[in-house]
C-alpha cells in the first residue's frame, strides 16, 4: 500500500519505519528533524498536501487536538491533496469531541476516518508492539487491518461510532495515571517510613499489588532514570481531555484530578519534557524529601 505518514516524532518515526519494513511505500513530508534512516525509507514530498496525494492511506502521528487539525485542514494540510476514497487514520491521543468533528469533515470529501490512538510507549513503537484501539466503520477497520498488525500487538476495534478509540485510550491514561500515582506515593511512604523502597518493590512484585506500572516505572522511579518513554507534558495533556470530557458529561473524575495537579507540579518544576515516571518526584516533594 501507499502510506502517507505526517508526525515523525519519537512515535511516529518507528511506526513508519515498521510500515516500510512490512512492504508498504512510505511517503513523509519534508523536515528538517527528518533522519537519515527515514530519507533512505521514504519518499519525501514538499508537504503533507503532497503526502495524500500520494497515498492511499494517510496517518497522523501528532502530539495533541491542534496539531491533528493543522495537520489536516491547516494550509497544505492533508485535506488539500486527499483524493476521494482515501483512508484518513490519527493515532495521535486527542480529545474525543474534536475527533467527532475531524471524522464527519473527512467523511464529506468522501474519504473514511478511524481514530486509533496507541499506548505502549517508545519501546512499543520500536517493537511493534503497540496496543492499538480503533474507533470507526468496519469495513475502513479491516482494510487498515493488515498496516495495524505492522505497528501492534493488541489491536481492538472498539466502536463503530468516531472517536471511539479515544474514549478508550483515555481511558487508559487515567488508569495509567493513577497507577503512578499509587505506586510513587507507596515507594515515597516506605522510604520517608525508613525501609529500603527497592526491597519493598520486589516483595510487592509478587503479591497481589504488582503491576505493570510497579514493574517498569517504579524502577524508573528508584534508579532516577527519568528519560522520556512518555513524556509528562503528554500525560498532563491527556487527563486535561478526560477532565474535559467529565465536565461536558457532568461527571466527576476526583481521583483523575489529583493525578492531572501532581504532573502540574512536576511541570512547574521545569520536568514537563521527563518520563511520566517523574511524578513521583511531586509526591517526594510533599513528603520533604529530596531526591
Amino acid at each position: 500500500m501507499k502510506i502517507g505518514f505526517v508526525g515523525l516524532g519519537i512515535m511516529g518515526r518507528p511506526m513508519a519505519l515498521n510500515l516500510k519494513a512490512a512492504g508498504h511505500d512510505l511517503f513523509v513530508p519534508d523536515r528538517r528533524s527528518l533522519t537519515a534512516e527515514l530519507r533512505a525509507a521514504a519518499k519525501v514530498m514538499g508537504d503533507a498536501a503532497a503526502v495524500a496525494e500520494q497515498s492511499e492511506v494517510v496517518i497522523t502521528m501528532v502530539p495533541d487536538t491542534p496539531d491533528v487539525e493543522a495537520a489536516l485542514f491547516g494550509p497544505h494540510g492533508v485535506v488539500e491533496g486527499l483524493n476521494k476514497g482515501t483512508l484518513v487514520i490519527d493515532m495521535s491521543s486527542i480529545s474525543p469531541i474534536a475527533t467527532k468533528d475531524f471524522a464527519g469533515r473527512i467523511g464529506k470529501l468522501g474519504c473514511d476516518y478511524l481514530d486509533a490512538p496507541v499506548s505502549g510507549g517508545e519501546v512499543g513503537a520500536k517493537a511493534a508492539t503497540l496496543t492499538i484501539m480503533v474507533g470507526g466503520k468496519e469495513a475502513a477497520f479491516q482494510r487498515a487491518l493488515p498496516l495495524f498488525q505492522a505497528m501492534g500487538k493488541n489491536i481492538t476495534h472498539v466502536g463503530a461510532e468516531a472517536g471511539a478509540g479515544q474514549v478508550c485510550k483515555v481511558c487508559n491514561q487515567i488508569i495509567v495515571a493513577l497507577n503512578i500515582q499509587a505506586v510513587s506515593e507507596a515507594l515515597t511512604f516506605a522510604r520517608k517510613a525508613g525501609a529500603d523502597p527497592a526491597k519493598v518493590r520486589q516483595a510487592l512484585l509478587g503479591g497481589f499489588a504488582t503491576s505493570r506500572i510497579l514493574e517498569v516505572h517504579a524502577e524508573r522511579m528508584l534508579n532516577r532514570t527519568f528519560n522520556p518513554g512518555f513524556r509528562v507534558r503528554l500525560h498532563q495533556k491527556d487527563l486535561n481531555l478526560a477532565l474535559s470530557a467529565a465536565r461536558e458529561m457532568g461527571m466527576a473524575l476526583p481521583n483523575t484530578a489529583i493525578a492531572q495537579q501532581m504532573f502540574s507540579a512536576v511541570v512547574a518544576q521545569g520536568g514537563g519534557d521527563l518520563d511520566h515516571s517523574a511524578l513521583v518526584q511531586a509526591i517526594e516533594l510533599m513528603a520533604g524529601i529530596k531526591p
